[in-house]
């Protein structure tokens, strides 16, 4: 297994906020290449990056930083602080202290929409993207899903029952996945808490400012954000039982972005893993085009 690091950084109000570091070749960025930034969806963490970042660290520098509320970093003072604009502020102070002026961005979910907000305010930064089962325009459907579910704080007594519990919430998603699937889905979101009982590893304060958006409602013009992504290696991946990345918004983005590559994931929801074998062949593309 792959070595990280795991590391920690300050946010300018003051949070200390976690992020793991694989380093990558012996002397990472030699070669010119830049390194990988994963950037992880709303309820998920650093771990959601694990398998991903082990298979490509050894010939990629790859640095999975957690969002304030998640994971080691901190939790922030207030509600309001849970919101992608922050998030993007918070990384790319990051970025500035790491001397990172370009990079590969693979964004699930939330991730791929904090992707397109730097490509759009820091013109030249990222030189290639993933966006991972999300787009300018979110569905309806997917958000209600997403709202349901988000900042319930339940707990559990074993990784079986926090498995089961996990599957009886995203079993659409990733329908006949056996146990072990789902343990390993379970260590990934949820942490063994001070009294001894298995908990989502988030804040449940993120659901604040979540659970206000109406799902009906004009949506913030993000195709802007999407386009800053233009003439730059791209890929967008789209799990085929997605709710929340429609196919005519996946058209929209094809069409707007010429030369990226859209791949529909088979038996998938939101979001693909990563993991999949097409998601790996089709990153391994992606990549190529950049080294």
């Amino acid at each position: 297994m792959t070595r990280y690091e795991d590391r920690f950084w300050s946010s300018r109000d003051g949070l200390k906020l976690h992020y793991r570091e694989y380093p990558g070749p012996e002397h990472p960025g030699a070669d010119g290449r830049p390194p990988i930034v994963c950037l992880h969806g709303l309820t998920r963490n650093a771990r959601d990056f694990e398998q991903l970042a082990e298979r490509l660290s050894p010939e990629w520098r790859v640095i999975c930083p957690e969002m304030r509320g998640r994971g080691e970093s901190e939790y922030a003072r207030e509600a309001a602080a849970y919101n992608p604009l922050q998030y993007v502020e918070d990384v790319t102070v990051l970025l500035d202290e790491l001397q990172i002026d370009r990079f590969v961005a693979i964004g699930t979910s939330m991730g791929g929409l904090m992707t397109m907000l730097i490509a759009l305010q820091q013109p030249g930064r990222v030189v290639a993207a993933v966006i991972n089962d999300v787009g300018p325009y979110l569905e309806p459907a997917g958000i209600e899903r997403i709202k349901d579910y988000v900042g319930q704080g339940r707990s559990f007594p074993t990784w079986v029952h926090a498995a089961r519990g996990l599957e009886e919430m995203h079993g659409g998603a990733y329908p006949n996945r056996d146990l072990p699937f789902w343990i390993a889905a379970a260590k990934r979101v949820m942490t063994l808490s001070s009294n001894d009982r298995i908990v989502f590893d988030y804040d449940m304060k993120i659901a604040e400012p979540f659970v206000q958006i109406d799902p009906e409602a004009a949506q913030a013009d993000m195709w802007p954000a999407l386009e800053a992504l233009a003439g730059k290696p791209v890929l967008i991946l789209r799990g085929a039982l997605s709710d929340l990345l429609g196919t005519a918004t996946l058209a929209g983005m094809v069409q707007r972005l010429p030369g990226a590559e859209a791949i529909t994931i088979a038996d998938v929801g939101h979001a693909p893993t990563l993991c999949e074998p097409e998601s790996f062949a089709a990153i391994d593309r992606l990549l190529a085009r950049v080294a």
